[in-house]
């Protein structure tokens, strides 16, 4: 309800961003060098990652959001938190379609691989939850987090393959050899490297892959008990 453009920002926002940096690596600087077109590398990668910062940004301003609800009837305060998440699910597929388009147009087929694009995306979903839920107890508590959410979500980006194509394992005369090895602790590098080859039929990063499981299950049952231990107090604090 009163909006402009509605769930077309779903499509949008991950297809202005892909438009941006194609024009930035592909157009002017020229530097891709990759063997996929450019549109659908980064795109494959984009609308995973989109999905991911809309849930924890959402998430993250949840409770602050339904402030009357929650001080006016009970309920399991976490539906709070994950019903933005399964929002995001929802625009995650409303721009699923574009993907496909990429694909028909460049003439590029996925492969078997694809059928493990589900089970990455299901532990991005965890992730997401994890997060966002212990980002809306964190907002409570301490107000300033509603600044610090964007620009987390930002930074985060930017530390996450997203846009680089450049992967391959650093070797100690390389530049910033040190960057690049700290680039898989990141518990999002694997996760969407993984989804890109899953989707672009690409060898999948299976080290970073199971350690980017292991931090989404990390992620998601402490951001449940730090809210759980924390909901209690909500009604009296927001």
């Amino acid at each position: 309800k009163q909006t402009v453009l509605g769930v077309a920002w779903a499509v949008l926002q991950p297809a202005m961003m892909m438009l941006i940096f194609y024009v930035i690596f592909s157009v002017v600087t020229d530097t891709y060098q990759g063997e996929k077109p450019y549109l659908l590398f980064v795109f494959a990668a984009l609308l995973p990652w989109s999905f991911f910062a809309t849930s924890i940004a959402s998430a993250g301003n949840s409770v602050i959001g339904s402030e009357r609800l929650i001080t006016k009837i009970y309920f399991p305060r976490l539906a709070v938190p994950f019903a933005t998440v399964g929002a995001s699910i929802v625009d995650f597929c409303v721009a699923m379609p574009l993907l496909l388009i990429l694909f028909v147009c460049y003439g590029e087929y996925p492969g078997w691989s694809i059928l493990m694009a589900p089970v990455i995306f299901a532990l991005l979903v965890l992730s997401a939850a994890g997060v966002g839920t212990m980002l809306a107890a964190l907002n409570v508590a301490y107000r300033d987090f509603r600044y610090i959410i964007p620009f987390l979500v930002q930074l985060w980006m930017y530390a996450t393959p997203t846009i680089y194509f450049d992967l391959k394992p650093p070797t100690p005369d390389s530049k910033y050899y040190w960057v690049k090895q700290l680039l898989p602790l990141n518990p999002m590098t694997g996760l969407i490297a993984s989804f890109r080859a899953a989707l672009l039929d690409e060898p999948m990063p299976w080290r970073d892959l199971g350690f980017s499981a292991v931090m989404a299950l990390v992620f998601f049952f402490v951001g449940c008990f730090y809210f759980r231990r924390m909901e209690d107090s909500f009604a009296d604090v927001i």
